[in-house]
């Protein structure tokens, strides 16, 4: 059974490259648009992985991360943070918040492959 991954990112553009990135390496994808899609798309899916932006709507990508440490039934759901906010604080935060990596964008796509693979794992 394939693993799946939950792309939440506000971004169209990133969206559409994600999901056919991942799709094309034979992961199940579902997408979320803002904070809160994301943490219904989370308890209704249960993904292996999440790809969280930072910056959505309603909720952001650090208040995502935090919900789902403090849910038990959740917390074994590997996050990956993919944002702009490159800065060290925000990284700090990002893994304090309980988020299991952390990549700025703009990110290699070869680079993320690598990454969900050895997150999921399934390193080649």
């Amino acid at each position: 059974m394939s693993k799946k991954i939950l792309v939440a990112d506000d971004e169209p553009n990133i969206v559409i490259s994600l999901e056919y990135l991942l799709k094309r390496e034979g992961y199940t994808v579902t997408i979320a648009r803002d904070g809160q899609e994301a943490l219904d798309a989370i308890a209704r899916d249960q993904p292996d992985l999440v790809l969280l932006d930072v910056m959505m709507p309603k909720k952001s990508g650090f208040e995502v991360c935090q919900e789902l440490r403090i849910n038990e039934a959740l917390q074994h759901i590997k996050i990956l943070m993919l944002t702009a906010k490159g800065r060290d604080t925000d990284v700090a935060k990002g893994l304090a918040l309980g988020a299991d990596a952390y990549m700025t964008k703009p990110f290699a796509t070869r680079d993320l492959v690598q990454k969900v693979a050895q997150m999921l794992g399934q390193s080649e």
